[in-house]
């Protein structure tokens, strides 16, 4: 399949049957499918513990280490109504923007309680195209979170949110709190599974990338030179950046563990080397753009018409990215979040 023209929106549509979206995790995190593909040609059908056999001694293994928060709140408006907000992003101590499931219905200036602690209050300051700017009578850190508010499950998870989710939703080597959303390839490392991959001598590698609400945004214009990216903070350490600096100088494997990764690892490269740096990225790939910051590329399965389903056509090659998800269709691979996992090498 190749396409002489400038991708387009339409050329990232394929059929994906409804039942293929995973609602629940597999029942261990490392348990789930993992489809192994060559860049050089060919697939292979695993599980996802066999990728011990794809890793070898010195490989760079690079993980988001972002932790999410429990940003899925409940407000009681004065009349008694209650409504949902998510918190989507911090903007100092006491202010945040939100979007909230009433939107039409929320006024500025008004003050909501929190279902979970009346003590703990909000008001609204101003309205924008997509959110909300709010502020907090106190400090939502990660206490008061915990006690009011849940862990925001992604919009294509159809059901209430578990018990489950608090562990499941939640890669196990997770620190950072700050995201919204959870940087999937991870959740299916288990903790046994990073202490055998690190007996064969792979290194570990951690940067921290604040996945936001704007992950789940549609692209909305044919034209991909049209699309604006959302914005995300990343944190690239001086330690993580010396490491996987010194993996590439000596000719061994750089692997992003999932997209997220693999956006502050291109974000953060110049010159042949990854320079530690904190910031914010809006960086949008997309075929034809060359990536040069790895070798391999871990990541789950993507949705029809999304950015990561492009950024990883652009790793990989459109043609060979489209074929492999008719491929993972066909064989019942589970998609998304809580989806089976995909070895780019």
């Amino acid at each position: 399949m190749t396409i002489e023209r400038p991708y387009r929106l339409s050329d990232f549509e394929f059929n994906l049957p409804d039942e293929l979206i995973a609602q629940e995790p597999a029942n261990e995190r490392d348990a789930s499918r993992l489809l192994v593909m060559s860049r050089g040609g060919g697939l292979e059908h695993r599980m996802f513990r066999d990728i011990l056999e794809y890793l070898r001694e010195g490989d760079v293994l690079v993980f988001n280490d972002a932790r999410v928060m429990p940003a899925r709140v409940y407000f009681i408006r004065q009349s008694g109504a209650r409504v949902e907000f998510i918190l989507t992003g911090r903007l100092d101590e006491l202010r945040w923007t939100a979007i909230c499931n009433r939107t039409s219905r929320i006024k500025i200036g008004e003050t909501l309680r929190a279902q979970g602690d009346e003590t703990v209050t909000i008001r609204v300051l101003a309205r924008g195209a997509e959110d909300f700017t709010i502020e907090s009578g106190v400090v939502l850190d990660d206490g008061v979170l915990e006690t009011i508010g849940v862990v925001p499950l992604p919009p294509y998870i159809r059901r209430d949110h578990s018990a489950l989710d608090v562990e499941r939703y939640q890669t196990v080597y997770a620190r950072e709190s700050g995201a919204v959303a959870a940087p999937t390839a991870g959740l299916h490392f288990s903790t046994e599974l990073l202490h055998d991959i690190a007996a064969r001598g792979v290194e570990f590698a951690y940067l921290t990338l604040f996945v936001s609400w704007g992950t789940f945004q549609p692209v909305r214009h044919e034209d991909l030179s049209l699309h604006r990216m959302h914005s995300e903070r990343f944190i690239l350490p001086e330690a993580s950046a010396a490491v996987i600096n010194r993996a590439r100088a000596e000719r061994r494997r750089v692997i992003a563990a999932g997209t997220t990764s693999l956006r502050v690892l291109e974000t953060t490269f110049h010159e042949g080397a990854n320079r530690a740096a904190e910031g914010v990225t809006d960086l949008f790939i997309y075929p034809p753009t060359t990536l040069r910051s790895v070798d391999a590329l871990l990541t789950n399965f993507h949705t029809p018409r999304s950015t990561l389903l492009m950024l990883v056509a652009a790793f990989a090659g459109y043609a060979s990215i489209m074929e492999a998800y008719r491929e993972a269709v066909a064989n019942r691979y589970r998609f998304f979040s809580y989806g089976d996992a995909m070895l780019i090498l």
